[in-house]
């Protein structure tokens, strides 16, 4: 069978998680970058190399290297990256996660995997995906996770570069929810014959974690992850600051609140 190639932007999330674990069940050789972008949540990283780990000691092959262009991105404002401001909490779609916004993160992040997409595949004719795991929730907030971005984007990739025919961008979970992602993840635990459990115990989706990694379980990518393994019928493999029941009741509250507003 012929070889193919992915590169995936891998933040150590649910979501790149799970489009790893994707890729990996199609027969996909996964080139793996984390950004060090200088966020509050770096912890992430951390997470990441432990799944990277797990997967190496199940005999899955992945090319893995953690970026540190956190001086880079020090000139974005967002607050993710600026300590001066805050984490704010709440419901995704509300309009006070716009501050959570990174500028132009997402096209930074995709020039970086395309570039070595490019690297890894000169003088071969393989086909190679640029996987990125943006979701239907992703779009209200964030404008750099539609898919026009990314159609406009990869055509002046492709513009801008020879040997490029077989690279394409790969965004499966474009129009999924963040409990298809899931399911999509259990599946190809199955498949694989790997511990679903332990895979997103080493996962962080919470954007203002303690030291430990540890979350309130408040901030929207919180809300939105206990949602989700609520949806499926899961309890959270994570530890947070409070009980189960009590992130889960916050959540389901931070949802309503939002939703009635939307009336």
């Amino acid at each position: 069978m012929m070889k193919k190639n992915a590169v995936i932007s891998f933040s150590g999330g649910l979501d790149s998680t799970s489009l790893l674990l994707h890729l990996i069940k199609k027969k996909y050789k996964v080139y793996a970058l984390s950004f060090n972008y200088g966020q509050k949540h770096k912890i992430e990283i951390n997470k990441a190399l432990l799944n990277i780990q797990y997967l190496r000691s199940k005999n899955f092959e992945i090319d893995y290297k953690i970026l540190n262009i956190s001086d880079a991105l020090s000139i974005l404002d967002s607050s993710l990256t600026n300590k001066n401001q805050g984490v704010p909490s709440g419901y995704y779609k509300e309009e006070n996660m716009k501050s959570t916004v990174v500028p132009n993160r997402n096209a930074i992040f995709a020039s970086f995997a395309y570039a070595h997409a490019i690297s890894i595949n000169k003088n071969k004719s393989l086909e190679t995906k640029i996987g990125l795991g943006v979701h239907s929730g992703d779009h209200a907030i964030y404008p750099d996770c539609r898919l026009e971005f990314y159609q406009k984007l990869f055509d002046a990739f492709k513009t801008g570069n020879w040997q490029t025919e077989n690279i394409e961008v790969y965004l499966p979970y474009l129009e999924f929810s963040k409990s298809d992602i899931l399911k999509d993840a259990l599946q190809s635990c199955d498949e694989l014959e790997i511990d679903f459990h332990k895979i997103f115990t080493n996962t962080l989706t919470s954007y203002a974690p303690d030291q430990n990694g540890i979350s309130s379980g408040k901030t929207a990518s919180d809300v939105e992850r206990i949602l989700a393994f609520n949806e499926i019928g899961m309890i959270d493999p994570i530890a947070y600051q409070k009980p189960w029941e009590e992130v889960l009741d916050n959540a389901l509250k931070a949802e309503k609140k939002y939703k009635n507003l939307e009336k």
